[in-house]
């Protein structure tokens, strides 16, 4: 029997909204494979990476702070590719947000007063839009692949973070690990709960959602960008600029994964070093789509993947499993929301007509 997918009339609503819980059951299914396969007991492995990060009041602190960069980054990310805008370099535009504002720290340490803090956020984002800004440039000017500058951006700024932990930024009194000093106390997030590292980044992330929200169901450059991504003869019809839309993509999309970057250098780190990210920014795409473009699914969606972080360092602490796991994860789930996506928008049809056997 033969079988071919035929486009829907109209993208299935029920299938798109229960297309996320499907991609996580089969991601749990494959799990409870991988798991056998490495000769570890299923349940025990599934309860060591979901459950046991998260049973205690600390647990729970620890994904709120590893979910925080990740809905700062894919909230951006979100809003951009809502306008077929791809942003695929929120990890560089992190880390230059973490070297503009950890920069700002070094630069006054020892003079810090309550303006420091403030500063330093906002020095975060302009350098996360600085750093978007040249993709944007580039697409707007040249018509260059925005995928593949904002990409290859990353790399030179994690580089470029290298070079400064490594050489004129390293603690002369480090002992030669590369490492800044520690900021000051003014140079950091302050604490919301006690006994915990949970930090104010995480209201900013929230913030962040909100205003999102607002800016795509609420204001007409977020209609702009509906427009522009989902019928671009209409918006180019009704004079809505691409160029804009992309510029817009890219400074918000920036801005938000610069304060994501300066939110751990001066949140649970407290200094700037080579590994400022473990791969948020990359980790933010799965999450804008695993929350379908929609900035509070993203929120639950980066609660999601901050638990797959926390469950690689579990599985790692407890059962001896490389820390890969999370990427394998991660790489599971977004295959699986991008297969369940097919289904959305095509129906399966059996019979020979399928190959044009049949009249």
């Amino acid at each position: 029997m033969w079988l071919r997918l035929e486009p829907r009339a109209q993208a299935s609503r029920r299938l798109r909204t229960a297309a996320p819980l499907i991609a996580l059951a089969l991601t749990l299914a494959s799990g409870t494979v991988l798991f056998g396969a490495l000769g570890q007991n299923p349940i025990l492995a599934l309860h060591t990476f979901f459950i046991r990060p998260i049973d205690s009041l600390y647990g729970l602190s620890e994904l709120a702070i590893k979910a925080a960069p990740l809905a700062l980054c894919a909230v951006g990310l979100a809003i951009g590719f809502r306008g077929n805008v791809w942003n695929i370099g929120a990890e560089g535009q992190l880390t230059m947000g973490a070297i503009c504002g950890g920069g700002l720290a070094l630069a006054f340490y020892g003079a810090e007063g309550p303006w420091l803090l403030p500063l330093m956020v906002l020095a975060g984002g302009l350098g996360g839009m600085a750093w978007g800004a040249i993709p944007a440039l580039l697409k707007t000017r040249f018509n260059a692949n925005e995928i593949l500058t904002s990409l290859m951006l990353s790399y030179v700024a994690i580089q470029l973070l290298g070079y400064l932990v490594h050489g004129p930024w390293r603690d002369p009194e480090g002992y030669n690990f590369p490492e800044t000093r520690l900021f000051g106390e003014q140079a950091l997030l302050p604490v919301l709960l006690e006994d915990t590292r949970l930090h104010a980044g995480v209201v900013l992330a929230l913030i962040a959602v909100g205003l999102g929200w607002l800016l795509l169901s609420r204001s007409f450059a977020g209609f702009q960008i509906k427009v522009v991504g989902q019928a671009p003869a209409a918006a180019a019809y009704a004079g809505f600029s691409r160029g804009r839309v992309v510029w817009l993509s890219f400074l918000i999309g920036g801005g938000l994964a610069g304060i994501a970057g300066l939110g751990e250098v001066a949140g649970p780190m407290g200094q700037l070093n080579p590994t400022v990210s473990p791969g948020y920014g990359f980790a933010a795409i799965i999450c804008a789509f695993l929350g379908r473009l929609h900035p509070f699914g993203v929120l639950l969606a980066s609660l999601l993947l901050a638990l797959l972080f926390l469950g690689g360092e579990s599985l790692q602490m407890h059962l001896n499993l490389p820390l890969a796991i999370t990427g394998v994860f991660q790489g599971l789930l977004l295959f699986f929301v991008l297969a369940c996506d097919v289904f959305v928008r095509y129906r399966v049809r059996f019979g020979r007509a399928a190959v044009g056997l049949a009249p």
